[in-house]
This record gives C-alpha cells, structure tokens and sequence, in this order.
C-alpha cells in the first residue's frame, strides 16, 4: 500500500537496491543477512519500500514498509480535507451505530484504547462492512461522504491508517478477546461451530504465511484463519490465526483448550468432515465437551451401518423429517473397532440426494471408460480411481492397454449407498434433533464465507506481522457487526408472510446507504428527503424507526456544527 506523500530517498549505504518493474523504478531495502552454511553463501533478505518519483529521483513514494524500518524518518504534514462531502450517508451508519452499542463493542474497546484509535477501529469496521473493502487507500474516499465514530468525525489519511496498523499494540485483540467471551452465556450448553479458511498475503514478510494447502491456491504464501462460532446465539466467539503449514485437523486441539481457557464448560462442537480424526475426537470428550460431525455415507466407519440397516427405514413415516425431507434414524455403536468409546451414528437417506449422486456416479464412470477406451493399444499405466471401478487387461508384455471391464459389484454397491448420509454424536440426541442443530451451522458457514465475500478480506493487503494482526481484529469487528445485521434481518424475515428480496444483508445496506443528508447554504446539514416505506421496513428489523433516523441526523448536525468553532 503506497502512502499519499513523498519522502527523500533515505540514506542507506549498501542497504537499497532499486528494480525496475513494468516502467517503475522500485527501492528495496535489505533488512537482514542469512548465511547457508552448506552453499557457503549469504542470502539477503529485502522489502520493498516505494518506488521512485519519476520527476525527482531523490524522491519516493513510500509504502507501509517504509514505516516500519525507518521509524524516525522525517514526513511531512499529514493532508487533511477541511472539506466534508455536501452528500452525507448516514441510514447505514445509524444502524451500525446502535448494534455496535448494543453488542457493547464500545465499551469494550476503549476500556483498553483510547478513544480515537477505538473510534477508528469502528470507522474501520463500518467501512469494510458498507463497502466490502479492507484496502487503507481507499478509506478516506468512504470517510469524505459518510457519517463516522471518530471524536469530531475526523477524517483520517491513509497514511494515518497505515500507521495506525503498524502500531496497534498485539496485547489489543487478546485482551478483546478475553473480554468479549467474559460477558457470554456460560450457564446453558452452547453449540459452537467451528470452520477455517487461508488467506493470501500479497506482500512483505509476515511470519506466519507460509506455502501450505491453500483452499484456492493463488501460488502465494498463505496464513489460516478460523472462527468459533455460537449458533444459538449466532455470533461469533473468538478467531485464531495460525501458520499456513498447520492443517484444520491438528490446530483443532488448541482450539478446544482455547475455548477451556475462555471459561466455556457446556460446549457442543459442530464439525464438518474434514476434522474427523480419533485424536479430535477422543480430546473433545476427555476436555468434557461434545462433538456433532459430518461423515460421508461410503467412509468405511459407516459403510456397513449403511448397508446393514438399508431398506428399513426410508419409506417410513415414523422417521420422516418433513422440514428438511429427510428419514432418519440413530443407532449407537462403538466409535473405533476395538474402543470403549461408542457414539450415537444418526442415519439419513434423501430422494432426491440420491438421484443427484447417482447422476454423478454414472457420469464419472462414463467419462473414466470412455478415456480408457482411447488408451487401447497404447503403453499406459493407471492409478487407483480407475482400478477401483475397472479390471485393467493389458498385452503379453504387461505394458500396453488391451482393454477395460467394469467391477459391476463395485459400482452397484456405491450407486446403491447414494443419497444416505450421517451425522456422528457424542450427546445421546434424537435423528431429528442432530439435524436441526446441524443445519444450524449452514447460517454460521454464510456468515463465515460473507468474511471474504462481502467484508474484502480474500486478500490480506498488509506487509508486516503487526499491520497484519490489526487487520484481523478489525475484520473480526466486522464479522460480530456483520452477523447481527444478518441475524436481525433473518428473524424479521420470518415473521413476514412474503420475503422481499432487499431484507439480504447486501440489499438492505444498499437501501441503507440512500438515507442521506446534504449540506446547504448555511453549512449546516440536514437530511435530503423522508424515509422509505422500504427502508421502514429494514429499519423495524433493528427495533428503529424513521424517527430513530431523525434523531441521529439531528445528532450529526450538531456534532458538525461543533467541530467548526
């Protein structure tokens, strides 16, 4: 990110080295020296830190980085705007605003900052919300023509911002952290869905990203990123940040002491497959906690639970599940061969999940016999998806293909296991019961995919571990902000007969950001027209009305008015 200023190109001897790239002239300092003492040579280690002004060489337009390692570099004043928008959004903000003092995000921030850097990690939040942004740069544009927390509504640089980053102290999120779980509900059992995800760094050199099994792999260094959330509450509880190297499966049992650490005692674990392993699983109970996990319905744990109770439930009205159409039933059976431990296998088998699968199983066949038979006569060897479904017959020389036979066995068995899957239990629960509380991690799933989505985080646009960390707080506000927009708007929505299509989180704040206030001739502003009947109606979904919007315009004109003597 490439601040809004200029500075002299510093003085480093033997330390800049500048790289042209696509026309620019870039300056990168070397921060550190690592000697392989196989090779028998020094490796440097450099950062970019800005590119050179092409009608001043001595000049440079300095990035983050550049604050990072010349902390006591002389810069110039920061700009300011004395200039605010004439066209003021507000319907946005008046909504964040009192979610925000609701949660009690206030009240927790500045018990640990002071208040303008609070008030600006709300700005921050806000505007990543509204603006499905986390790019610095492009802040001061939002904060021109939009109502802000800042003391005064003070516009910041993105210089400012970037600074801001760097220098957010690491204690901040911890301590977050540990308040915001200390005022949670810990008498009743609390269901908690737990999911991950990588994220990209584009650039400098943070210390936790690291080449591992990126989701989508960008051919970048990668950092994890998971959230635990409450699904009966729907809000998110705590986030961890981890190496890119370290899988889903083996930060689990952090993450479980994680939640001990917090004070959680009554917790349920809903899990997608991806976590099942006996260590997971065995630590989630010995911690006194319960596990409700997806399996697949061929996994071999399975597999013969499937086959031994086929046929004896999916046409019963006794196990019918008309909310989601599904039959289902629970049977309870040890968890390994062997082990004391047994679980509750909830069984269920879907119609419809049937003829879908079985339209993909008899696809992939046709596809894989029909590339086995442009191999006739060629020298092939094949791997073991295909010598599952196929005998592989070859020449007298073993080597070339003579032609392919279909394990009819096989693929019938596996047609036939289509449309069933289960839901493993540690609580004694009901078919019925393990499928509601698991569905009610698919809310919990939108929530977590709206981080990248709608919150601008697929990319983290930082390039220091301190910059880094400030970003992931900030995002973490957003999500809690974001989630009790979604939650608010999904209860409203049940209780109306038919369900418009703006009470969408992306749509409403759309509608939202068109209650505006402009500035007239006597510099005071005021709002530009009245309330929407649609925009009554989001706002009902918050417990406001047009009169709540009213007064919050009134409050910002005042609060304006002030900041000019």
């Amino acid at each position: 990110m490439f601040l809004d200023f200029k500075v002299k190109i510093p003085d480093a001897p033997g330390k800049l080295v500048r790289k042209n790239r696509k026309g620019q002239t870039y300056i990168e300092y070397e921060y550190e020296r690592t000697y392989d003492p196989v090779k028998q040579y020094t490796y440097p280690k450099r950062a970019s830190i800005g590119r050179v002004d092409p009608e001043d060489p001595t000049m440079m337009t300095p990035n983050s980085n550049f604050l990072k390692y010349f902390p006591d570099a002389e810069l110039p004043e920061e700009k300011s705007r004395d200039n605010r928008s004439p066209y003021l959004h507000i319907g946005a903000y008046a909504v964040l605003h009192k979610l925000a003092l609701e949660s009690g995000l206030d009240k927790i921030l500045l018990k640990n900052m002071e208040e303008k850097d609070a008030m600006l990690l709300l700005d921050l939040a806000l505007y990543s919300i509204v603006s499905e942004n986390n790019a610095a740069q492009y802040y001061p544009d939002y904060a021109y023509d939009h109502a802000l927390f800042t003391p005064e509504m003070r516009i910041y640089s993105d210089s400012h911002l970037s600074d801001f980053l760097r220098k957010m102290d690491p204690q901040q999120p911890v301590l977050f952290l540990n308040e915001w779980n200390s005022s949670r509900n810990k008498r009743q059992k609390i269901y908690v869905s737990y999911d991950s995800t990588n994220k990209s760094c584009q650039a400098g050199d943070i210390d936790i990203a690291e080449y591992g099994n990126a989701k989508v792999d960008e051919g970048q260094p990668i950092f994890n990123y998971s959230v635990a959330f409450d699904t009966n509450n729907r809000e998110p509880l705590f986030y961890e940040r981890y190496p890119g190297s370290i899988n889903d499966v083996s930060q689990l049992t952090c993450m479980i002491d994680k939640a001990r650490g917090y004070g959680y005692k009554k917790l349920g674990f809903i899990l997608d497959r991806g976590y099942f392993s006996r260590k997971n699983l065995t630590h989630i109970v010995q911690n006194g906690y319960s596990y409700l996990i997806m399996m697949k319905g061929m996994k071999r744990l399975v597999r013969d639970i499937v086959l031994s109770e086929m046929g004896t439930f999916e046409n019963s009205r006794r196990h019918y599940n008309d909310r989601y159409d599904r039959y289902g039933i629970t049977l309870r059976r040890a968890l390994f061969p062997g082990d004391e431990q047994e679980a509750y296998f909830h069984l269920y088998y879907s119609d419809g999940k049937a003829y879908g699968e079985k339209q993909r199983i008899k696809e992939r066949i046709r596809q894989m016999g029909k590339y086995l038979n442009d191999q006739v006569g060629r020298e092939r060897v094949f791997g073991d998806t295909f010598e599952k479904y196929f005998y592989l017959h070859y020449e007298k020389d073993g080597k070339t293909f003579k032609f392919a036979e279909e394990k009819t066995k096989v693929i019938e068995e596996e047609l036939s296991l289509a449309g069933y899957f289960v839901i493993l239990s540690s609580d004694k629960l009901t078919a019925r019961e393990a499928l509601d509380l698991y569905k009610g991690r698919d809310a919990s799933e939108k929530l977590f995919r709206s981080d990248k989505s709608y919150l601008g985080n697929r990319t983290m646009r930082v390039a220091s571990n301190e910059a880094q960390s400030a970003k992931i707080f900030i995002q973490f506000i957003a999500l809690i902000l974001r989630c009790r927009i979604y939650t608010d708007l999904k209860a409203k929505c049940e209780s109306m007969t038919k369900r418009p299509n703006y009470m969408t989180v992306p749509a409403a704040l759309k509608e939202l950001e068109k209650i505006v206030m402009i500035r007239q001739l006597d510099g005071c502003y005021r709002l530009d027209h009245a309330v929407t009947k649609t925009q009554k109606t989001i706002l009902s979904a918050f417990g406001m009305t047009d009169g709540n919007i009213k007064g919050k315009a009134k409050e910002i004109e005042k609060l304006l008015q002030e900041g000019k003597r």
